[in-house]
């Protein structure tokens, strides 16, 4: 979906550069769908060239640590601050970009259950013959612990498909495994598979996503560029569209 107004929005914000640059952006997956989609919007308007590289925040918490180059970073809060601690990102271009809550994801073809309440969530996962999961990241360890508060730890021990992060979606679209539960913004825009919904609020977490500049970047100013470009206004549309909402600390 085309929004004219937003993009008129963004546009105004971030002129053509007199010289194109290219950014490198470590990402963690939970926000893939939109960030892909928003660099691809800023590519377009500012004429830079945005090369993202997907992983999970402990992964990408590790590489940044270990003195690899990038421009900026999306990670979830605590890792950003983390990082920003170390004086590996400057923490005075943090800026938060939204949040998302856990969701469950079935391939594209299949009748989606009931997960409105506890006891259907409940059933949902006891229906399906295995439930696949982020193996690390902020959704799988909350997953992980959510079983053992449902107390269905005994019940699914032979159920449970820990997953990479970068593949984990994927095995649900392709009929491997009945279901995934993970951050619901990561189900977004993987072919083949659908959102069953977000998990009841009893049991909801939210997770969220910021930016910010490497201490070390190449491209600092477009790198601020980019940051402030994927939490202005204009992008609010966007976010929601790939199932996250803007949020302010």
């Amino acid at each position: 979906m085309i929004f004219p107004r937003a993009v008129a929005l963004l546009a105004a914000l971030f002129a053509l550069p007199a010289q194109a640059v290219e950014l490198k952006v470590f990402s963690g997956n939970g926000s893939r769908a939109a960030v892909v989609e928003l660099t691809q919007r800023f590519e377009k308007e500012t004429g830079n060239k945005v090369t993202v590289d997907f992983a999970v925040n402990p992964t990408v918490q590790k590489r940044v640590e270990d003195g690899e180059q990038f421009d900026l970073a999306v990670l979830n809060p605590p890792t950003l601050d983390t990082l920003i601690k170390e004086g590996k990102i400057k923490g005075d271009t943090r800026r938060v970009i939204g949040r998302i809550g856990i969701g469950m994801a079935i391939a594209a073809d299949k009748p989606k259950p009931d997960i409105s309440t506890v006891d259907a969530f409940k059933k949902a996962l006891l229906d399906a013959k295995a439930v696949a999961f982020p193996g690390d990241g902020a959704s799988g360890k909350y997953f992980n612990s959510l079983v053992d508060r449902l107390g269905m730890r005994e019940q699914l021990k032979d159920k449970l498909r820990p997953m990479p992060g970068e593949y984990n979606v994927e095995v649900v679209a392709k009929g491997d495994i009945d279901v995934v539960v993970v951050v619901a913004s990561r189900i977004y825009g993987v072919p083949g598979a659908q959102l069953v919904g977000l998990i009841p609020a009893e049991l909801q977490t939210w997770i969220g996503f910021a930016t910010a500049v490497s201490a070390n970047a190449r491209q600092p100013e477009a790198a601020a560029a980019l940051t402030r470009y994927l939490t202005a206004p204009g992008a609010e549309p966007f976010l929601r569209q790939m199932g996250m909402e803007p949020f302010v600390e």
